[in-house]
C-alpha cells in the first residue's frame, strides 16, 4: 500500500482545509472546506477543483463549520457522488450550516446586483439551496469511538476535539499487506476548560499527525469574561448605546449566552433585551438538547428550557429579515448577537454599516479574526472599512475578548501532542497563518525534538510506501 497526500486548503491559511488521501487507488478527502479572507484567497472557492470531483471515493469531516465543510456543495455540483462522513451532532450542523450558507449567498448576489457594487454584471452565489440538497443525503454519522470501515484497508475512528459541538479529531486506520499504520488529524481542537464542551479526547500513538496550529505562537488564557462583559455592558448603556458581539452561530453564540444568562442571574448588568439575530443560531442551540451526550450542560434544565439558559425574559429571537433591519432603530440598552463571526457576510454585515459610525456604540470582538476579513480590520485599528461598496468610519467602541475562543492556545496544543507517547513520523503543521505555524514548529523542536513539516498550498507529500 503507498499513501500519499495533498494539501487542497488548510495549509498556509486557516481556512479551507481539504487534504487528499491517495491510498492506492481510493481518494480519501479530509474536510471540505470554503476558503475565507483575502480576497485572493477566497477566489480559490471559484477556481476548477484541483483534482476531478469524480475520482473522490469518500469524504470524511472533523466538524461542520464551513472552513471544514463549506465547500461540499460545490463539489457535488461539480461530479462529487460518494458519502460524507462524520459524528451525528455534525450531521445535523452541517445542514444547518449549508442551508443558511446557501440563503446568504443567494440573497448576497441579489443585494449586490441590486446595488451594483460587484464586479460582475449579474453576481452569482458559489453555490445555491438547490446545491445543498445534493449533499444532505449523502451525510452519514457516526458516535465518538464507534470504529466504523470505508473499505477493507480503511477505517475510521472519530474522537472528541472540544472545539463545537460533535467536532472531532480523526483517527485513520491503514491495514497494508505488510503492516498496519494510523494517521491523525486533529481537526480545530477546543480548550481545557470550556464551560459547556468536554476536554479533547488524548491520542497516545500516530504514525502521521496532523495538527492545527491557529494560535500555535501564544498563550491564550480562557478566562470567564463576567468581569469584563460587566464592564463593557455598563459603560455602553451609560453612554446610551447599544452592543454589538458577531460571533458564530455554533459554539461562539451559546457560549456568549451562557455568560450573559450568569450575567443577568447573578444582577451584574441590568435586564436588557437580548437579539439574537440569526435563526440558525437558535437551531443549532436548540440540537444541545438532542446531542446531549456530546456537553456537560444539565439535561433537565435543558429539556425544560430549550435555549438550555434560561433567557426567555430577555432573549428575543430575530427570524426574518425585515425584523433584523428594524433592530437598526434601537437607540439604546440592547445586546445583539449576529453572524458571521468574522463579519465577512451575513447579517451582521448591515448592523456593522449602521452601528459602526456611533460614538455610543459598542462592537464586541470575540474570537479569532482571519488575515484579509472585517473582523481583523477593525482588531487592527482600521478608521474605516467597506461595507456594501461604501467607506464606513468606525468610530464606536470596539472591544476585544480572545479568551473566548474556541481554539486551543500553544500550551493547550502542545499539552494534546505530548500525550503522543512516540514521536510520529512526520508532523505536519495546518490551519494557520504562516508567522504562527513557524512558532509552534519551533516549539515542538525545541520541547519534543520531532521532525515538524510546514506544508504550502497545493504541496504533495508520501506519507507511506509498500505497507
Amino acid at each position: 500500500m503507498d499513501v500519499r497526500v495533498k494539501f487542497l486548503g488548510g495549509a498556509g491559511t486557516v481556512t479551507g482545509s481539504k487534504y487528499l488521501l491517495e491510498i492506492d487507488d481510493f481518494n480519501l478527502m479530509i474536510d471540505c472546506g470554503l476558503f475565507q479572507g483575502p480576497r485572493d484567497i477566497r477566489s480559490r472557492n471559484w477556481d476548477d477543483f484541483p483534482v476531478d470531483p469524480a475520482t473522490i471515493d469518500a469524504v470524511v469531516l472533523t466538524h461542520a463549520h464551513l472552513d471544514h465543510s463549506g465547500y461540499l456543495p460545490r463539489l457535488y455540483k461539480n461530479g462529487y457522488q460518494g458519502k460524507v462522513y462524520c459524528t451525528i451532532a455534525s450531521c445535523d450542523l452541517v445542514e444547518l450550516l449549508l442551508k443558511d450558507s446557501a440563503k446568504l449567498q443567494e440573497e448576497e448576489a441579489e443585494w449586490a446586483k441590486k446595488k451594483g457594487y460587484s464586479r460582475h454584471s449579474d453576481p452569482k452565489p458559489l453555490y445555491d439551496s438547490d446545491d445543498v440538497e445534493l449533499v444532505l443525503p449523502n451525510l452519514v454519522g457516526f458516535d465518538f469511538h464507534e470504529r466504523f470501515a470505508l473499505t477493507d484497508q480503511i477505517s475510521i475512528n472519530f474522537k472528541n476535539a472540544g472545539h463545537i459541538l460533535g467536532a472531532s479529531i480523526v483517527e485513520v486506520f491503514l491495514k497494508g499487506e505488510h503492516q498496519s499504520k494510523k494517521m491523525v488529524f486533529s481537526g480545530d481542537l477546543g480548550r481545557y476548560n470550556d464551560p459547556i464542551l468536554y476536554t479533547p479526547d488524548p491520542v497516545k500513538q500516530t504514525d502521521i499527525l496532523f495538527v492545527e496550529s491557529t494560535y500555535g505562537d501564544r498563550s491564550n488564557p480562557y478566562e470567564y469574561p463576567m468581569e469584563d462583559f460587566q464592564r463593557i455592558f455598563s459603560e455602553t448603556f451609560d453612554r446610551g448605546g447599544v452592543v454589538v458581539i458577531p460571533a458564530f452561530s455554533i459554539g461562539r453564540t451559546q457560549n456568549i449566552l451562557y455568560f450573559l444568562n450568569e450575567l443577568f442571574k447573578k444582577k451584574m448588568i441590568p435586564p436588557v433585551n437580548v437579539y439574537m439575530d440569526s435563526p440558525m443560531a437558535i437551531s443549532a442551540t436548540q440540537l444541545y438538547v438532542k446531542h446531549h451526550r456530546f456537553h456537560k450542560l444539565n439535561f433537565a434544565q435543558m429539556e425544560e428550557d430549550n435555549t438550555f439558559l434560561d433567557l426567555r425574559k430577555n432573549l428575543k429571537i430575530i427570524n426574518s429579515h425585515q425584523d433584523s433591519i428594524a433592530l437598526n432603530l434601537i437607540e439604546k440598552d440592547a445586546i445583539i448577537i449576529s453572524a458571521s463571526g468574522m463579519m465577512q457576510g451575513g447579517r451582521i454585515m448591515h448592523h456593522l454599516y449602521n452601528r459602526l459610525p456611533n460614538y455610543s456604540d459598542t462592537l464586541i470582538i470575540v474570537g479569532y479574526q482571519a488575515e484579509g476579513t472585517k473582523g481583523r480590520e477593525i482588531l487592527e485599528g482600521a478608521e474605516h472599512v467597506s461595507i456594501f461598496g461604501q467607506n464606513v468610519k468606525v468610530n464606536c467602541k470596539v472591544e476585544f475578548t480572545e479568551g473566548l475562543s474556541a481554539h486551543a492556545d500553544q500550551d493547550e496544543l502542545m499539552k494534546w501532542i505530548s500525550c503522543i507517547q512516540k514521536a510520529p513520523k512526520k508532523t505536519f503543521l495546518v490551519h494557520g497563518e504562516p508567522d504562527r505555524t513557524k512558532a509552534f514548529k519551533q516549539k515542538i523542536e525545541e520541547t519534543l525534538g520531532w521532525n515538524v513539516e510546514i506544508p504550502n498550498y497545493m504541496e504533495s507529500s508520501i506519507l507511506f510506501s509498500g505497507i
